[in-house]
């Protein structure tokens, strides 16, 4: 690589500070159990930042954990609980409003309000969230946003809030989900993983 003047474009390893404080209300059900068998058992969310402009914009991401695809996702000026349920709603229309469902989520304000929790409620999610200052608990995710910073978004940010919604859109519908090989997944990208899971399904289903 340095005879070549290659650059490896992967962050450097950052020691976390381990903690095991739990929420008072609403434990850790996920526990780190990121392996899930079907789809629409459990969605991991988070809130990241990107330059735009002259100022951080906020992207807030829905993953579904069986093939790591995003389901919802939004953005904002603003890292508020509105934008948080919009990513939400987004993930519960789009994967025609299943049942069961658990969410996991870190501690942030945009997750524990009053406005999102009655969302959670709403559309009939269970919620776990992390234990305070422990971003392994929620890796999927971390590891997503981690993907988005290095593959895609460039060095200086994006000209203005428009311009990177519209390339951030891109890397999540046209690039993560449908090209990009995930090694979860057996080095399936996430759309085409869900698709077999599907297939096989019915074909279990048409064989009973």
């Amino acid at each position: 690589m340095k005879k070549l003047g290659l650059v490896s474009c992967q962050l450097p390893q950052h020691k976390y500070k381990r903690a095991e404080q739990t929420h008072p209300d609403i434990p850790n059900h996920l526990d780190r159990q990121f392996a899930v068998t079907e789809p629409n058992q459990v969605w991991v969310g988070d809130v990241t930042y990107v330059w735009a402009g002259n100022r951080w914009v906020y992207l807030a991401v829905v993953i579904d954990l069986f093939a790591r695809k995003p389901v919802g996702w939004a953005m904002s000026q603003s890292p508020d609980s509105k934008l948080t349920g919009k990513a939400l709603t987004m993930a519960y229309e789009s994967r025609g409003k299943p049942a069961g469902v658990m969410f996991h989520s870190d501690q942030g304000s945009h997750y524990t309000s009053q406005y999102y929790r009655q969302l959670l409620w709403r559309y009939q999610i269970k919620q776990s969230l992390s234990r305070r200052g422990n971003c392994w608990d929620n890796a999927p995710i971390e590891r997503f946003f981690r993907s988005l910073k290095t593959e895609w978004v460039p060095v200086a940010g994006y000209s203005n809030f428009a311009s990177a919604q519209h390339h951030i859109t891109r890397y999540i519908t046209g690039y993560y989900s449908q090209i990009r090989p995930h090694q979860y997944n057996g080095g399936l990208a996430p759309n085409e993983s869900e698709r077999r899971y599907w297939e096989n399904s019915k074909t279990v289903a048409n064989f009973i």
